[in-house]
């Protein structure tokens, strides 16, 4: 046989009918709206939108492929737990505090950020609350409100200043010149 006729054949082959992917398979699951719709439903269940994700896993059932059944079900099952979890109570701010901060180091930023403007809700003078803000601000990249926070918070608690000034969180807020006159203010 040539070479011609060999790449003739060859290129048959690969788009021969026998070759081309069964209508059951991880090709056709990973195209059309019930994928589509699935993907968003994970998206959700993945920020934490338990009842929303629930919802759009439901909805995604019965069209589904059976590629997508099972774990369909198992998401339903994580976010039906995910909400029968009772609700967080604290007994004192600090304890929500704490708990705030464990969020944070952890890297669950927006939940942190939630528990922290919690906090402030319920006790609007609380320094250490905006010294966590503060904190998170400074983490994330918000530099207008890391300052706005952690102005507050040495105003409710000059300790404060200390504090942050040797706190390694605010690092990337060193060479911000407002950063140095909050934590060392020309005393007059």
């Amino acid at each position: 046989m040539t070479q011609d006729a060999r790449s003739t054949a060859h290129s048959r082959k690969k788009n021969s009918p026998s070759s081309a992917p069964k209508s059951g398979g991880s090709a056709v699951a990973n195209t059309g709206p019930a994928f589509q719709h699935y993907q968003a439903a994970v998206q959700l269940l993945q920020q934490g939108k338990y009842e929303k994700a629930l919802t759009a896993f439901q909805k995604v059932l019965p069209g589904a492929p059976a590629a997508l059944l099972d774990r369909c079900q198992i998401y339903i099952t994580t976010c039906q737990r995910q909400l029968e979890k009772p609700a967080l109570t604290f007994l004192t701010p600090e304890e929500h505090y704490d708990y705030a901060v464990s969020q944070l180091n952890t890297g669950y930023y927006e939940d942190a950020r939630e528990q922290f403007r919690q906090i402030l809700a319920n006790y609007p003078d609380t320094d250490y609350a905006f010294y966590g803000l503060a904190l998170l601000d400074a983490i994330t990249g918000r530099v207008q409100d890391c300052l706005a926070n952690l102005a507050r918070a040495i105003e409710l608690n000059p300790k404060n200043r200390l504090q942050a000034r040797a706190d390694n969180d605010f690092q990337s807020m060193v060479d911000d010149p407002r950063f140095t006159e909050l934590l060392y203010p020309e005393i007059p």
